[in-house]
């Protein structure tokens, strides 16, 4: 593919390689009949419009953006640490209510012939955990503990060393780079605090098994990394670090305007 394609997508679009592009996707979308001939070609351009805009910004922002203070990570132990627990206190509520109404509600209610799940939570007494049922908000105790331990002992070193071994964080896109950090934290996170929760919410009362143990693992990892990938990619982290600039904008203006002197 020509470099011409970010920096002129119309003269890229008139080439030979972005003509055959072209006539294969005419065939997938005839085969599939979704739209005309024109409205086509109106998508393969305005999409060869998108990229080259994103391209040329992450480009000519790249340095300016650095320099404005846009990549607001955390500068110190005090800093990392709120910016673990503002993550943390938005990431467990998320969690249960996933775990409690997407992923198990249909069966709580089933099994307690109730129309909501909060009803059907009061009428077995609690949330199933450690063998005994606990109220909710012991539940959000427990793995508020748990997790905020784990990122900031585990989660947050971790996943900022990972990010650096594969992009330089002095000449990388700041967005890049946080991507980088968010996935290395998904990565290291999910699967932990899947082992965790597979050991808080194990059937005790059948007995322990090993291998359940590890079925129920893999199962929790199943079901808990898309939510993890998407809502710290789209909506936790940049909700965190918006939240993390208004606490911290006096700091943040004090590193801007060192970096600009």
């Amino acid at each position: 593919m020509s470099i011409d394609f970010f920096y002129n997508p119309m003269l890229y679009f008139q080439s030979n390689e972005i003509k055959a592009v072209k006539d294969t996707t005419h065939v997938v979308l005839w085969h599939v009949n979704l739209i005309t001939e024109q409205n086509r070609n109106m998508v393969l351009y305005f999409f060869a419009l998108l990229l080259a805009g994103r391209w040329n910004r992450c480009v000519s922002s790249g340095g300016s953006l650095r320099k404005k203070g846009v990549f607001t990570m955390p500068k110190n132990q005090f800093q990392r640490m709120m910016f673990a627990l503002l993550t943390v206190i938005i990431t467990v509520h998320a969690y249960v209510f996933y775990s409690l109404y997407v992923v198990n509600g249909s069966t709580l209610m089933a099994l307690n012939g109730k129309n909501s799940v909060l009803e059907a939570i009061h009428a077995q007494g609690g949330v199933y955990m450690f063998g005994q049922y606990l109220p909710i908000w012991a539940v959000v105790l427990i793995e508020f503990a748990c997790a905020y331990l784990l990122e900031v002992a585990v989660g947050s070193p971790c996943s900022f060393k990972l990010a650096s071994r594969v992009f330089n964080p002095k000449t990388t896109h700041p967005v890049l780079f946080e991507c980088a950090i968010i996935c290395a934290t998904v990565g290291i996170m999910c699967p932990a605090m899947s082992f965790l929760a597979a050991f808080m919410y194990y059937p005790y009362y059948g007995g322990f098994h090993i291998v359940t143990l590890l079925a129920n693992w893999l199962k929790l990892v199943c079901f808990n990394f898309p939510f993890a990938f998407f809502t710290q990619m789209f909506f936790i982290q940049p909700l965190v670090r918006t939240v993390f600039k208004a606490v911290f904008v006096r700091d943040i203006e004090t590193g801007k305007t060192a970096v600009e002197a």
